[in-house]
């Protein structure tokens, strides 16, 4: 099988002398006990400016950097709130999407040790894929995505029941980076597998030569994006009602033209979606384009504002984007905040001009970004580390496949010794062959 590159090069993040942190303080209710110590300390700097913050960092991380060695991996997703991504590139750690960063564990198999801050379907991701003595930790486990919140296994299953009832073998699931593990395993069991935005339409392209019907979960706009690039007719698309809605005794002959509609459908669309990325309108793009900028948009924007865009694509799409513009360059990006503060930091110097797509006359400014994703912040990257050093972290934080986590509450359901082998396994084919299919079409275009 195709294996895919590390791909950890740096981003080259910049941390600037008097650059606030731009973090919106947790009261300290919001920490679990064995972290309020740390964030007792943090909340009480006079500032969050690099020359406050670092120095109480490196009281903690560096001791832990030189206690595991090489041993150590820290990662982190560019979505990531405040500084975070900047913070883990300077400790030696790596920035990258979710399609790199769910690899790393097979692909370094020295690293005993991984601390990841992102929100905890990534970090589960890695687990499934992590070898027996690699251990994964996710800095606070309530940070959770809003999208895979839609779309948990207990209202899932009950309509993928359903599918499967009524076309047995001829559906497929593809689950989207952005779901738990019973959903990934999901996949596995269907014949189907995981995606990225990066590629979804390599992988719904692939599972469609040998399924007659894809069950695409959970984001209905990468869903239609997906089927609008592979040429699918609208009429050949079934959108489930929004889930926050959706009865619990809801049947499938309970959508618009009923049971006969579903039957003609190629793709059944989950009707989950990124609260980040449906704010974002076709007048923005048209008032962006009006003063001479390009636009360019993550996937799980709204069909109509991708049509609208010069450009679509993942996280690294879009950095990518970013870093090799010319100078001169007018780039109005629509995906979350923190990104794009990183990416108008990275372009500045190069003059190159970056804005948030939202940030127009009479809408909403660029804010600190996705709300979840920040509540991995310094006290928990501080106090992670720290306690990983002294043999003292929580179990709430060690991520395993199958580990359901309360968002609100910080519970935690963790599946027994047999049930979390059987998981992991339907998972692990699921991200193979979307491995397999991602770097097959790589491999074909170089």
């Amino acid at each position: 099988m195709p294996q895919p590159p590390t791909n950890l090069t740096r981003a080259g993040l910049m941390l600037e002398p008097s650059l606030p942190v731009c973090q919106q303080d947790l009261p300290l209710d919001r920490y679990d006990e064995a972290f309020r110590p740390y964030a007792e300390e943090y909340l009480s700097l006079p500032d969050r400016t690099p020359e406050r913050v670092l120095p109480w960092l490196d009281r903690y991380v560096l001791p832990a950097l030189d206690h595991f060695g090489d041993s150590l991996l820290l990662l982190a997703h560019f979505y990531m709130g405040g500084e975070i991504v900047k913070l883990v590139e300077r400790y030696g750690g790596a920035v990258a999407d979710s399609y790199v960063l769910a690899m790393q564990a097979r692909l370094q198999p020295t690293k005993r040790v991984i601390v990841e801050s992102a929100v905890h379907f990534m970090a589960e991701t890695v687990a499934i894929l992590a070898e027996d003595d690699q251990d994964v930790w996710i800095t606070n486990p309530r940070a959770g995505c809003t999208m895979e919140m839609m779309a948990k296994e207990r209202v899932v299953a009950p309509i993928a029941s359903q599918l499967s009832d009524r076309y047995g073998d001829s559906i497929a699931t593809i689950a989207y980076m952005n779901t738990s593990g019973h959903l990934k395993a999901l996949a596995g069991r269907t014949g189907g597998a995981v995606c990225t935005s990066s590629n979804a339409h390599h992988v719904t392209e692939s599972i469609m030569e040998t399924a007659d019907k894809v069950f695409f979960v959970p984001d209905e706009h990468l869903g239609a994006n997906t089927a609008h690039r592979l040429g699918l007719d609208p009429s050949e698309c079934v959108v489930l009602p929004d889930p926050r809605s959706m009865p619990r005794d809801f049947e499938l002959s309970d959508i618009d033209g009923g049971l006969e509609r579903l039957d003609q459908a190629k793709m059944i669309i989950w009707g989950g979606f990124c609260g980040v990325h449906t704010v974002f309108t076709t007048e923005q793009v048209t008032w962006w384009h009006g003063q001479g900028w390009q636009v360019h948009v993550h996937p799980e924007c709204p069909l109509d504002v991708v049509q609208a865009a010069d450009g679509s694509g993942s996280t690294k799409y879009l950095w990518a984007l970013i870093c090799d513009a010319p100078a001169g360059s007018k780039i109005a990006i629509g995906t979350e905040g923190h990104f794009v503060r990183n990416a108008i930091d990275q372009a500045a110097p190069r003059g190159v001009e970056v804005r948030h797509l939202a940030d127009v006359p009479g809408g909403m400014a660029a804010g600190c970004g996705c709300a979840t994703m920040s509540r991995n912040d310094p006290p928990h990257l501080a106090g992670m580390l720290d306690l990983l050093r002294r043999g003292e972290a929580p179990d709430i934080n060690r991520v395993l496949a199958g580990d359901s986590v309360n968002e609100t509450t910080g519970l935690r359901t963790r599946l027994c010794h047999k049930d979390r082998d059987v998981l992991r396994a339907d998972a692990t084919i699921a991200l193979e062959r979307m491995i397999e299919i991602t770097e097959s079409a790589a491999g074909a275009t170089r």
